[in-house]
């Protein structure tokens, strides 16, 4: 039998430590790390985590320096200077560069923290040993960026809890969550899994280290910057406090990230938990977004809410055989998510891209629209898909006539006499339409 890649041995070496780690987490859960930041500086791990930023393939930091420019420079050149910086403590982390970018669907911009590629590359080594650890003591509730869970696992949780009669529900996201927690909650929340003093002195580092912003910088006590690539577990981790505090008595909860949703039995549970989840983030220092918090009554053929993308309705499905059909939630493509489709599509047909050719921009239509529907086709999705894909027919037969100078009757001619609508691909018969009470994706079948 032949020996296994150097690659595969680190990274199975990598798993195996993984494992170890959440294994003795597991088995004891007042237990204390105080060995962990060897674990971060072993060239394995620096390997993997330079993996893991390259496939991100993410922007330069205020160093301007890109990933490009690191394979240029030598990789195995920079992880050795890491590795060499993290033994001696000589790791000093460049403020992130403060970007700002449009939220889908809204007028809003979220700010954007770029760190630099190679504290990155050590964010990346620390979230990969300290990961298991948390992990090990991560509630159920919880599913936003944690391995082997999703968004279209919590989505289950809600079919699940309406069908058995939750049809009360708790709607709110955290206001500013990743700008608005203290450091020094943070840092508490930490300490309970972790006593690595080295460990912890870099935690600390990346978290002052601030943000540049018009060509100054700022070194705020609060905020895990969203878009390191630490900050989604470290803000996991802090909400994990949360998740710990709830109990049943209020309902269901289903958290993914900062995003809150609790489902209820009755009009007074859904106060009593919201109530309790204001309280609770009151004691964390934070506090729930005033527009996105409301309590909804789902009936049918009343309103329904947005939760990770999806509108949630009640509805009543066609009578079969003389029965009046059942009651169950259903959903679909969100109107902020629909419009998010509808202006991707329209800036990849605008007027300023008359000079690219056709099927370059058919290409980059169906990249996009399989991501999209790739997501959204867990659910009853099939009359939005068909309304993204008109839409996309329309601006992509408007793009033709005016790159051509001709009407627009001429350029939806050429779509539509086109036998497959000159490469744009359909979205029918994608869509599964979930079930309460059964795994929303049927495991793959193992192949010999």
């Amino acid at each position: 039998m032949a020996s296994p890649t150097p690659g595969v041995e680190s990274l199975d070496a990598v798993r195996a430590l993984q494992h170890a780690l959440y294994r003795a987490a597991k088995a004891d859960p007042g237990r204390r790390f105080h060995a962990l930041y060897d674990k971060v500086h072993r060239r394995d791990v620096l390997q993997r985590a330079w993996g893991q930023v390259r496939r991100n393939n993410g922007a330069p930091g205020i160093d301007q320096t890109t990933l490009a420019d690191v394979e240029e420079y030598g990789v195995a050149r920079l992880l050795d200077e890491l590795e060499a910086e993290l033994k001696v403590g000589a790791c000093r982390p460049l403020p992130a560069r403060r970007v700002f970018i449009p939220k889908p669907g809204t007028d809003e911009r979220r700010p954007l923290s770029i760190p630099s590629v190679r504290d990155r590359v050590v964010q990346a080594a620390v979230k990969i040993v300290i990961e298991p650890v948390f992990e090990a003591d991560f509630l159920p509730c919880s599913f936003g960026f944690r391995p082997k869970r999703g968004a279209h696992d919590g989505l289950q949780v809600l079919l699940d809890e309406s069908f058995r009669g939750s049809r009360w529900v708790v709607e709110t996201d955290v206001a500013d969550c990743f700008g608005s927690i203290p450091h020094s909650g943070l840092m508490s929340a930490v300490e309970e899994r972790i006593s690595d003093r080295r460990l912890l002195a870099l935690l600390r580092a990346f978290l002052r280290a601030g943000v540049m912003e018009q060509g100054s910088v700022r070194r705020p006590v609060t905020g895990t910057p969203q878009g390191g690539v630490v900050s989604p577990l470290l803000a996991n981790v802090y909400l994990h406090r949360l998740d710990r505090a709830w109990r049943g008595a209020y309902g269901t909860l289903v958290r993914y990230a900062d995003d809150a949703l609790v489902m209820c039995r009755s009009k007074g549970q859904a106060v009593a938990a919201l109530a309790r989840l204001t309280a609770l983030l009151a004691d964390l220092g934070l506090e729930p977004k005033a527009a996105k918090t409301r309590i909804v009554h789902l009936t049918e053929g009343g309103e329904g809410v947005d939760f990770l993308g999806f509108h949630h309705r009640l509805v009543r499905s066609r009578a079969v055989r003389g029965t009046g059909g059942i009651t169950y939630l259903a959903r679909w493509p969100s109107r902020k998510a629909a419009q998010h489709a509808r202006d991707r599509i329209r800036f990849m047909t605008m007027r300023a891209r008359l000079a690219a050719p056709v099927q370059q921009v058919v290409q980059e239509i169906n990249l996009f629209l399989r991501g999209w529907a790739g997501y959204f086709r867990y659910g009853n999705s099939a009359h939005a898909f068909d309304k993204i894909r008109r839409y996309a027919l329309m601006r992509l037969a408007l793009f033709i006539a005016k790159r051509h100078q001709r009407g627009r009757a001429w350029g939806f001619a050429q779509v539509y006499r086109s036998r497959d609508a000159l490469g744009l691909i359909s979205l029918n018969g994608i869509v599964v339409a979930p079930r309460p009470n059964r795994a929303w994706r049927a495991p793959v079948e193992h192949r010999r």
